[in-house]
């Protein structure tokens, strides 16, 4: 559980493309209360918007299952933006947009996933 201050809140965004729920969640990752944006992942990202994978964290994955993402296209360098969420209690699973294809996801492999906005 996050034990950091709550006093960086005073530098949420009220502008921002993020809800403020979001923005806490990014704050708590960052471990400086500050909001930031750099370690945007998958599965924060706004549907319909498109990012760059820039990151992906292979060892919290089994290895079978980033096997698999590799042969669908989903690496580092890949372009992509969520298509829609699913309707269960967790938003399980995303719908990925990767070239021409649609891809289902767990939220837990899109976490793993750092992005950048194009």
């Amino acid at each position: 559980m996050w034990r950091g201050s709550w006093a960086g809140c005073a530098t949420l965004r009220s502008d921002s493309r993020f809800s403020i729920a979001k923005q806490l969640q990014l704050a708590r990752r960052s471990g400086t209360g500050q909001f930031v944006e750099n370690d945007l992942t998958l599965d924060l990202l706004a549907p319909l918007e498109r990012a760059e994978i820039t990151h992906v964290d292979w060892s919290a994955l089994a290895p079978d299952e980033g096997k698999r993402l590799r042969a669908m296209g989903i690496d580092e360098g890949a372009r992509v933006a969520i298509a829609h969420r699913g309707i269960f209690i967790g938003r399980d699973p995303i719908a990925l947009m990767v070239g021409r294809m649609n891809v289902a996801i767990r939220r837990v492999h899109a976490r793993a996933m750092q992005v950048k906005r194009v």
